[in-house]
């Protein structure tokens, strides 16, 4: 069995309601012999002649009567479907988000963001998930509707990612270590004892290889798989924690945190998303949410 031509559902719904071949086939933009042929068609689709000629016009039959109403349903449901999303009502969206996020980002950024959505959204839920690899399957199988990070060579390449700001590391220590008065020269930063953030457990990193290239290497007592953890063992202890200055703002309340004696490289803190979910009105407002905070 062929399938019906679904355009002649909208060229129907014009015949039926104008009655008239020729002011029809005006509406559609059609000539009168175009009109004519397309009526032809209809006729042989459905079995019925639908129009039929009294005196100088034409009238409808049955079917057509029977039809008319549900073809005019079915055209306007087909420009609903087409036709760009509507502004949603944000009070009345319920919907739960999940967010894939670096280690800091809930601590940092979460309270400000969960107030937001309440207060624009309440019946919008966030599931945060901690993010332990950079692998783009969660996006890309719809497990997360956002996820926040550095863009890397693992990043998907139809992911979308918009940055979000840049950050820097600084040292951290508790208050009264030895660090926490005078000038941080690399020496004395050097001779420390500090603390390694690796989610895979390497024996360093950036911050070492700046140190190498001016013939220093630090003293790394232990290694940590995130900031937050590193943060905690630097305030009881006299451990030296180097994190990202704007993903710990919270973390380190009532420590004393200063610039590396080293350039470090910033790293720019993106919002990665799939295309699937690039239109979607509610997800689009979420990410705008997301950018404002991070940016305030």
């Amino acid at each position: 069995m062929s399938k019906p031509d679904f355009n002649l559902l909208l060229t129907l719904d014009v015949l039926l309601a104008e009655g008239n071949v020729a002011r029809a086939a005006q509406r559609l933009r059609l000539s009168p012999s175009a009109m004519s042929r397309a009526l032809a068609r209809l006729r042989e689709t459905t079995g019925d002649p639908l129009l039929v000629r009294a005196g100088r016009g034409l009238v409808p039959t049955p079917r057509a009567l029977e039809l008319r109403e549900r073809v005019g349903q079915l055209v306007r449901d087909t420009e609903a479907v087409l036709r760009p999303a509507e502004k949603i009502d944000l009070r009345q969206l319920v919907r739960k988000f999940t967010l894939r996020t670096g280690d800091g980002f809930v601590e940092n950024f979460g309270p400000a963001l969960v107030a937001r959505v309440s207060a624009e959204a309440p019946g919008v839920q966030l599931c945060f998930m901690q993010k332990p690899d950079k692998e783009s399957t969660p996006l890309r199988d719809g497990l997360v509707d956002l996820e926040t990070g550095v863009v890397a060579t693992t990043t998907g390449p139809e992911v979308r990612a918009q940055a979000l700001f840049r950050d820097r590391f600084i040292g951290v220590v508790r208050a009264g270590h030895p660090l926490s008065k005078g000038k941080i020269t690399t020496v004395r930063y050097a001779s420390g004892r500090h603390i390694l953030v690796s989610r895979r457990g390497l024996v360093q990193g950036p911050i070492d290889d700046a140190l190498n290239s001016l013939d220093r290497q630090r003293n790394i007592v232990t290694i940590v798989g995130g900031f937050s953890a590193a943060l905690a063992l630097a305030r009881s202890s006299d451990l030296i924690a180097s994190v990202p200055e704007r993903h710990t703002g919270n973390l380190r309340a009532g420590m004393v945190s200063f610039p590396l004696p080293v350039p470090v490289p910033e790293i720019t803190i993106s919002l990665l998303w799939h295309p699937r979910m690039h239109a979607d009105a509610a997800h689009r407002w979420l990410r705008g949410c997301v950018r404002e905070i991070c940016a305030e």
